[in-house]
């Protein structure tokens, strides 16, 4: 045993040197991603919290206070119109309980007059524009703007359409892939393969496991941009549905495992980008920087651009 011990102990140490060597000096072994645009400002939902979500008052809006990121869903209309909406059945949003995929475009309900903000409990937008916005009017507007387009549904149209969108205006660079689901994000990946992507939930956890056991900087990653909550705002400005996520004590361990800062110093020497959301209040966006996030996505536009300018003059 003693024997057994003082050849392991060596290797041990050796490993975990040279792991904690290349996870400071990433550049050795991986050459930085290169992304067409860098943003610090990420308007979720275009800024659900100022006007009525995913609605094109809602992006221009947060286009004219400066941010640098939609954040959008889509879903795809019975005669197969790509549409910007967070769900895909429209009662919470329209007060008709119906989904997208059941009607022609021009059968689409209004929003309601307002709307409860998710991730900021009791608290209601409005605006004048409620109508569902498409995505092709969002690339038309906004050309110059980064799109974080979502996709909730294996929907092999769904993908192919959005695709010829972003080919059709030349957005390849500045539109980026983003689901939770493996399969869809592979299904997104093979459709076109020339635009940006997210981790999804599974890549993240088992990034996050090889960060743990030394082997993240061995290990190349695909993905440019990793995505998730600050988990301080759960609870507090947005409450789970799933209950082992309203348990304080999951809460803090979700926190200590996934804010490592030197985890987010590589992924950032990498070039790879990282959003926390949805940080609505001032004290959130604070943390989600001092985190190490180099972007934050949030709700009130206006809040954000007004943070970054006034630490921008701090500087």
């Amino acid at each position: 045993m003693a024997s057994y011990m003082y050849y392991l102990l060596p290797a041990v140490g050796g490993y975990a040197l040279t792991s904690l060597y290349f996870l400071k000096n990433p550049q050795i072994l991986h050459k930085k991603k290169q992304t067409a645009f860098y943003c610090t400002h990420i308007s979720h939902r275009g800024g659900s919290g100022e006007r009525i979500e995913n609605t094109m008052g809602a992006f221009t809006h947060a286009a004219e206070v400066g941010t640098e990121m939609l954040e959008l869903d889509c879903h795809l209309t019975k005669d197969r119109h790509v549409v910007v909406s967070h769900d895909e059945n429209l009662l919470r949003q329209t007060g008709h309980d119906v989904n997208i995929s059941s009607l022609n475009l021009e059968e689409l309900p209004p929003y309601k007059e307002t709307l409860e903000v998710t991730f900021k409990a009791g608290h209601f937008s409005t605006g004048s524009d409620r109508n569902i916005a498409l995505l092709e009017d969002v690339f038309h507007k906004f050309p110059h703007i980064a799109v974080n387009i979502e996709v909730k549904e294996n929907n092999s149209v769904l993908i192919e359409k959005i695709s010829e969108l972003v080919k059709k205006y030349n957005r390849e660079a500045t539109s980026v892939w983003a689901s939770t689901e493996s399969t869809i994000m592979e299904n997104c990946r093979k459709t076109n393969s020339s635009m940006p992507y997210m981790f999804t939930v599974k890549r993240a956890l088992k990034m996050l496991l090889l960060y743990y056991t030394g082997l993240l900087p061995f290990v190349p990653l695909g993905e440019s941009f990793l995505q998730f909550y600050l988990p301080q705002i759960i609870n507090r400005g947005y409450i789970p549905e799933t209950w082992i996520l309203r348990s304080r004590l999951v809460i803090f361990l979700i926190e200590r495992l996934t804010l490592r800062k030197g985890m987010f110093k590589h992924l950032r020497d990498r070039g790879i980008q990282i959003h926390l959301f949805v940080c609505n209040e001032e004290q959130d966006i604070k943390a989600a920087f001092a985190a190490g996030a180099t972007g934050v996505m949030t709700d009130y536009p206006t809040l954000l651009s007004n943070y970054i300018r006034r630490h921008k003059q701090d500087t």
